[in-house]
């Protein structure tokens, strides 16, 4: 099935919602470029049900990210011609499909209107893709009005639609493959009364982990009350990068080396049975890391899981072969 790209012509658009009688979200009081997409959502009464999906799907985090990102965001009406038991169900108990179908909303990148053109397609960050349609009637994301264009946010844009947009079917993300290997023994086990900066300052093939946390000053929030999730590099994961790179991190860049390391950081306990549950998880950094799961290997982006659940009195360790570099800096 052909998908599409995000294209519309904002002076049509306009004057189509004039026409029609909108009285909701006003284009020019909504820009918001000193706010994220999430905070300008935030500020429209007509967007709060996709405002409470965000925060149960756990979006809230990347669309507050650096992005740019393009989001076509269906107000409150727009959800209410969904079946009202499959609202309730995504709302409460089936969050996974709930995340897939609010990610089909999302494009990696800023397209405002004057980039939007007929018969274009433009692939989202759930893997799937959108089609353009621009006539006489106005312009469409699939079958959803464009009611609203260029909403400005300080990451990105929103155009506002009528309809909620489904996914054809469910799309694995595109992500590196984990290597066809098993997995180690794992030697998992719980060490009772010990935090997670404890459990891995006595293991000696996560030296370099300890001491990056030291140097970065997390040892105290490893240390505090969590539940934490970490995904944490051995020594030799450490000894992929560039030699240069890590003795500028564990010397001069240390808030470049905080950001990495938060990254590997998850709130909660998420332990290896739930990983195969999860397409993302949002770590502490801001942004999301992608679990993929094979027949014998989990892997967190490109790093496989080698030794899973050690368990903390403040959360869980699972031990990872490579160290995970956020794809960017977060926030506005």
């Amino acid at each position: 099935m052909k998908k599409g790209t995000l294209l519309a012509v904002a002076s049509v658009a306009l004057a189509l919602c004039m026409l029609a009688g909108y009285t909701g979200i006003d284009a020019q009081t909504a820009a918001a470029p000193d706010k994220t997409i999430v905070q300008t959502a935030q500020e429209n009464a007509d967007l709060s049900t996709l405002v409470t999906a965000l925060q149960t799907a756990g979006l809230v985090d990347t669309l507050n990210g650096q992005g740019p990102f393009t989001v076509f965001a269906p107000t409150n009406e727009a959800f209410a011609k969904l079946d009202p038991a499959l609202l309730q169900q995504l709302l409460t108990t089936d969050v996974s499909t709930l995340r897939e179908i609010l990610l089909y909303h999302v494009v990696a990148g800023q397209i405002i209107s004057t980039q939007l053109e007929n018969g274009q397609e433009v692939k989202t960050v759930q893997g799937a893709e959108l089609k353009v349609t621009v006539n006489a009637s106005g312009t469409f994301i699939n079958d959803a009005m464009v009611i609203i264009p260029d909403v400005m946010a300080c990451n990105g844009v929103i155009h506002v639609i009528d309809t909620v947009l489904i996914p054809p079917s469910p799309v694995t993300p595109s992500v590196p493959e984990c290597p066809p290997v098993a997995c180690p023994d794992e030697n998992n086990g719980s060490s009772e009364g010990q935090t997670i900066a404890q459990i891995a300052a006595s293991n000696p093939d996560l030296s370099t982990l300890v001491t990056a946390l030291e140097t970065a000053g997390l040892v105290d929030t490893l240390n505090g009350p969590g539940e934490f999730t970490v995904f944490a590099p051995t020594n030799e994961a450490f000894a992929k990068l560039d030699p240069a790179l890590l003795q500028q991190l564990l010397t001069t860049d240390v808030s470049t080396l905080r950001e990495i390391l938060l990254y590997h950081v998850v709130s909660g306990e998420v332990l290896s049975s739930q990983l195969v549950n999860l397409g993302q998880l949002t770590t502490l950094q801001g942004q999301t890391v992608t679990v993929t799961v094979g027949c014998d290997t989990v892997c967190i982006n490109d790093a496989m899981v080698i030794v899973k659940d050690i368990q903390a009195s403040n959360g869980v360790i699972h031990v990872i072969d490579t160290v995970l570099l956020p794809p960017s800096g977060g926030g506005c």
